[in-house]
């Protein structure tokens, strides 16, 4: 080596040093890429799994479809160096060493299930995307101070059962329930080779993790409308759901006279009609919905002696919803006394409201102007599994547009580059937070 080369190396060294050392705080990053087109051409293929006509798919939890798309991701996960093993809860967890011991893992990832006759975009963006950043990762030789682990949340659609086992919000009487697949949410884990016997083993504790990020496409149409490439998610809804039973009393359609009627269908569509206008009435951006109703004992000659109908609440305020119930109940009151009917309200699912954490938020849009890319705060309507390790650790959520807001559709759409750009978002956000956070 000649005196030139040799003050060169030497100074660079030095600026090393300087810089924190390999691994340090101050240590220039290189700037690793993720591959958009080998994201693009992986999101593809698992759409083939569970395939429908329309062009989207329906591979619901625990179906045959579920099962094999997890299987093409476990091969994904190996590819990209992590060590994939799938928890009590049915989650597939890969893990990646760090290099500083002890440290608590950054935790990616998403879901790769779908709802019925859904879309090819909703949760495998944030799955493929992840299983990506370690890939990536990997190719280019850096190893993280944290261990890094990328999940694949079972039966998000469904209820987040895979990320609110490890948060510990599960309820035993959700078990029970059954799913798009036909299994109950128990057999659903089993067939998925968890173990509803042990989901308390699933369980993380506070500190277990030191950070999750969740990259996901918007499902609205905010980003695309103001020409944002980046969405920073500011905090998650929270949402209640209550199986609402009407009670009245089934008789003779043809003999039985109009003003002697305790209709429950008439009682349950005057509730219907009453839920938008009890909802709006307080100020926010709160939501109500009435998704599922059937009639008993559904005959077309018989006033339906009971109607079983789905309540479902969302806003980012917990308590508003609790308010907001209860104006709801007063009103289910009114209306039953009209024509003698009761209604009972038994609360079925519950997924509490989550702030992103503003370190978190922050580092997002410093990532992303670094890239080159704009960036808009904003809410999420719909819930994530971040929402669900948000009760353990601080976390973060990355948007990227969805084509005219489609969402749970075949249609649903979000361009490549649209899509490489938020992995890439996601891959130095996740270096800026291991460097920033501290191996601890």
């Amino acid at each position: 080596m000649n005196r030139q080369a040799f003050t060169r190396a030497a100074l660079a060294a030095v600026g090393a040093l300087l810089a924190g050392g390999p691994g340090g705080r101050g240590q220039e990053r290189p700037r690793v890429r993720v591959n958009g087109a080998r994201v693009t051409e992986q999101l593809r293929a698992l759409a083939e799994f569970g395939k429908n006509p329309e062009g989207g798919v329906s591979r619901v939890a625990y179906s045959e479809a579920d099962r094999a798309g997890r299987e093409y991701v476990l091969g994904l996960m190996r590819t990209a160096g992590l060590d994939p093993k799938t928890d009590y809860a049915g989650n597939l967890i890969g893990r990646r060493a760090g290099s500083s011991p002890g440290a608590a893992p950054i935790m990616l990832g998403s879901h790769i299930d779908s709802v019925p006759n859904g879309g090819n975009y909703d949760g495998p963006v944030g799955a493929i995307g992840a299983i990506e950043v370690a890939r990536a990762l990997t190719e280019a030789g850096i190893t993280t101070q944290h261990p890094l682990e990328v999940a694949i949340f079972s039966n998000e659609e469904g209820g987040k059962t895979g990320s609110r086992a490890i948060s510990g919000e599960l309820a035993d009487k959700e078990l029970d329930l059954v799913t798009a697949s036909g299994r109950t949410v128990r057999d659903g884990i089993a067939f998925i080779d968890g173990d509803p016997g042990r989901l308390a083993s699933a369980r993380r504790r506070p500190g277990d993790v030191a950070a999750f990020l969740e990259l996901h496409v918007e499902q609205g149409a905010i980003l695309q409308r103001g020409g944002i490439a980046i969405g920073v998610v500011e905090g998650i809804v929270g949402i209640k759901r209550w199986n609402v039973t009407v009670e009245g009393f089934a008789n003779h359609a043809g003999t039985t006279p109009m003003d002697a009627r305790q209709d429950a269908m008439v009682a349950a569509a005057r509730f219907i009609e009453a839920v938008p206008r009890v909802v709006t009435r307080t100020p926010g951006r709160q939501v109500g919905t009435v998704g599922r109703i059937q009639a008993f004992p559904g005959a077309p000659n018989v006033i339906p002696g009971r109607v079983a109908l789905s309540l479902e609440l969302r806003d980012l305020d917990m308590p508003k919803i609790d308010r907001i119930l209860e104006d709801l109940r007063a009103e289910a009151q009114r209306i039953g006394a009209l024509n003698g009917t009761i209604f009972r309200f038994d609360e079925f699912y519950v997924s509490h409201a989550a702030p992103t954490d503003e370190r978190i938020r922050r580092l997002i849009e410093e990532a992303a102007s670094e890239l080159g890319l704009s960036t808009l705060r904003m809410p999420s309507g719909a819930g994530h599994d971040a929402q669900s390790i948000a009760q353990l650790a601080p976390v973060g959520m990355v948007f990227v547009p969805s084509v005219e807001g489609i969402s749970h559709s075949p249609s649903e759409f979000s361009h490549p580059d649209a899509i490489a750009a938020g992995v890439n978002v996601l891959l130095h956000t996740l270096l800026k937070l291991d460097a920033t956070f501290g191996a601890r």
